[in-house]
């Protein structure tokens, strides 16, 4: 099962890390960075670089395509090589997945529209732009398009993911393997949850 991860300038490093480690982990799965041309990819910090090992054009055809967002989204709405990759990729994938803002990317390629899909809490209105129904869930699934709510949703996204692509004894070694057993000190990874004014305070992080 070849998956391939598009890298832009400004993308978030756990959208794509955390999905990279759960399907890197998986038997049989072989998973690849890819770019325009290959080299080095700074995240949305500026102190984290990936290294594209291929182009869009060396890997045509990935069973898996996996978008990962970050604030470099928004420049990359107008990267056309990116979308056209998206956009030709899509029709011979088994699955077409995205993190966080990744999924604006999906609907600027126009695989979104009359689908469910989710994305960050911060963003996800803006999916109606694209013709989807947002929806405020940490996993969508739509067919073979996944969508993942914000950055860590994406671990969540792979296994599901994984489960169905393989098995779901699989997908729970591999959770099991990368000790993926969220225990987080407070109860504020949602607006729903999180104490009155965090969101403001949150999206100042984020920007």
């Amino acid at each position: 099962m070849q998956v391939a991860i598009p890298l832009y300038p400004r993308f978030t490093a756990l959208d794509a890390v955390g999905p990279y480690t759960v399907l890197a982990f998986a038997p049989g799965f072989t998973v690849t960075f890819v770019a325009a041309e290959p080299g080095p990819v700074t995240d949305d910090k500026g102190s984290l670089t990936l290294e594209a090992t291929a182009s869009y054009a060396s890997i045509p055809r990935p069973d898996v395509i996996l978008v990962p967002g970050g604030i470099g989204t928004f420049d990359a709405l107008g990267d056309q090589a990116l979308l056209d990759w998206i956009t030709e990729a899509h029709p011979h994938s088994r699955w077409t997945t995205s993190v966080c803002s990744g999924a604006l990317l999906l609907g600027a390629a126009g695989l979104l529209d009359g689908r469910k899909a989710t994305t960050h809490w911060a963003l996800l209105e803006h999916l109606a732009t694209y013709g989807a129904e947002p929806v405020s869930e940490r996993t969508v699934v739509e067919g073979k398009i996944v969508t993942a709510a914000g950055v860590s949703a994406g671990i969540d996204m792979a296994l599901t993911l994984l489960a169905q692509a393989s098995d779901v004894e699989t997908a729970q070694a591999v959770q099991l393997a990368i000790e993926y057993d969220p225990q987080p000190p407070f109860n504020a990874g949602s607006p729903r949850t999180a104490p009155a004014g965090l969101a403001e305070r949150a999206l100042q992080l984020i920007v």
